[in-house]
């Protein structure tokens, strides 16, 4: 136990900032720490030392440590984080080597350094766990035509199974350029996990994203914890954590505080709590919206409890369109506290949201709550 908290203190960003949790607690990781004793030092986490490559005998890509496990580093791969170099390719080197390791991998993105990367993709499924500890800053390019091939992503975690992303760092949109020429028709998302299973994303600082910060998208069995998502309360569409088609999701110890929803939960989402969580500024808490263009929606088993909200322009919200059908059940708001909050409550089943006046429909909406 001795050798676990000795790696605990190095790791432990800063004792007075509440965001961090200790790392010997094994669920941030999700695996025990002591798998990486000896190449975890002072000078190889904080990259101090000129030479790397040489700490501990650290010359290859992996570095096979106790119970078989496997530590990767980005700057192995011609990563610099020096806040010029494009590391995109660095990181998509990185990420292939660890996706195809037999055995747990911890994936080091090293602190003090500022990383640059264009969209990118991390796609699974991969062959053993990995843990993705961000430690450092991984930065946005400022130019929108770098985006050219997928406008709607910049990092992307596909059909990955048993993922950590976590390490106290910061991952920056640099959105401001792209709130310029902000659109609510396919919004740009600054960190998406799609089609992710036994998922943990703790400890991170994410700002200003293009539009969306954090979104959950078809997950399964995710925990989200101890994050700060920050923008300019006038900064468009940036909702905090956006939640579509995602089962048995955790939020908890979070601070959300952008120019849209600090969380939004849309259709198909199922087993959803959030706790512990402070908004503001921003739109409040919503669910939907829901059955747009006549759609069928679902949402069930909400439950938002212990939140506090402060200067949003709303508190809790359910949105659903006229023509649409379904249902919105089992829904809970508890403990909640607001202060300075313009609409406390609201309950709207007659939501537009375009620039034409929606066409009033003989049917109203078929979509039930309960």
């Amino acid at each position: 136990m001795e050798e676990m908290k000795s790696c605990s203190r190095l790791l432990q960003p800063n004792n007075n900032d509440d965001l961090f949790t200790q790392v010997h607690n094994k669920p941030e990781l999700g695996h025990d720490f002591q798998d990486y004793p000896s190449y975890l030092d002072t000078n190889f986490i904080e990259g101090n030392n000129d030479n790397q490559d040489q700490i501990h005998g650290f010359n290859y890509n992996i570095e096979e440590v106790e119970n078989g496990s496997a530590l990767i580093d980005v700057s192995s791969f011609g990563a610099k984080g020096d806040g010029n170099t494009d590391d995109t390719t660095a990181f998509e080197k990185a990420w292939k080597e660890a996706c195809s390791s037999n055995t747990p991998v911890l994936f080091v993105v090293h602190h003090n350094k500022n990383y640059l990367l264009k969209q990118i993709t991390f796609s699974g499924p991969c062959r053993s766990s990995i843990s993705m500890q961000v430690f450092g800053s991984l930065e946005a390019y400022d130019n929108i035509s770098f985006y050219s091939e997928d406008r709607r992503h910049w990092i992307l975690f596909n059909d990955v199974q048993d993922l950590v992303v976590g390490g106290g760092g910061i991952i920056n949109g640099n959105g401001k350029i792209w709130w310029q020429n902000s659109c609510k028709i396919n919004k740009s998302l600054a960190l998406t996990f799609y089609n992710c299973k036994k998922l943990k994303v703790k400890n991170l600082k994410i700002k200003d994203a293009q539009q969306i910060h954090v979104s959950f998208e078809r997950c399964t069995n995710v925990e989200a914890s101890n994050l700060m998502i920050t923008a300019s309360e006038n900064s468009p569409n940036t909702d905090g954590i956006h939640i579509a088609n995602t089962q048995n999701i955790q939020i908890s110890d979070s601070t959300i505080g952008t120019g849209d929803d600090c969380i939004s939960i849309e259709s198909g989402s199922q087993k959803v709590e959030a706790t512990d969580i402070t908004c503001g500024p921003g739109h409040g808490i919503s669910i939907g919206s829901l059955g747009s263009g006549n759609s069928e929606a679902h949402v069930s088993d909400i439950i938002v409890r212990g939140a506090k909200l402060s200067g949003t322009t709303n508190g809790l919200r359910i949105k659903t369109w006229q023509g649409g059908s379904g249902n919105a059940s089992n829904i809970v708001f508890q403990n909640v506290e607001m202060l300075g909050v313009k609409n406390p409550i609201i309950i709207d089943q007659n939501y537009c949201d375009q620039d034409d006046p929606c066409k009033e429909q003989q049917q109203y909406t078929g979509l039930l709550m309960s």
